[in-house]
């Protein structure tokens, strides 16, 4: 999995590429959001364009960064899922736990809301 971070207003935009697999994605990710929110950045938009596959570990690391931004009082928010993995948060019902958005703007935008 590859990572691309830029800011966008008043969000950063995570920008994953490749398959989400958990292990040492998780740690990375992680890591990234920790920093983010020592940076005093709490509005997170993850985009998923860009990913082919997705298991169940990186759906939990996906619900770890979620938690990790509301613990921060910030929020993590999804941006132009995949047919596949809006599928996979259908399934598992994490679809009512994620905020997911068409596009990345309309994400970075309900941060003003």
């Amino acid at each position: 999995m590859k990572t691309k971070v830029k800011e966008q207003y008043e969000a950063v935009v995570i920008e994953l590429k490749g398959n989400v697999m958990g292990g040492e994605d998780t740690k990375n990710f992680n890591g990234l959001l920790h920093k983010l929110i020592d940076e005093g950045k709490k509005n997170v938009v993850v985009n998923l364009s860009e990913v082919k596959f997705m298991n169940s570990s990186g759906l939990g690391m996906l619900i770890g960064g979620l938690t990790t931004m509301k613990k921060a009082n910030g929020n993590l928010k999804l941006a132009r899922t995949t047919e596949k993995i809006e599928s996979l948060l259908v399934i598992t019902k994490l679809i009512t736990i994620f905020d997911s958005y068409d596009s990345v703007e309309e994400a970075v935008q309900s941060f003003k809301n």
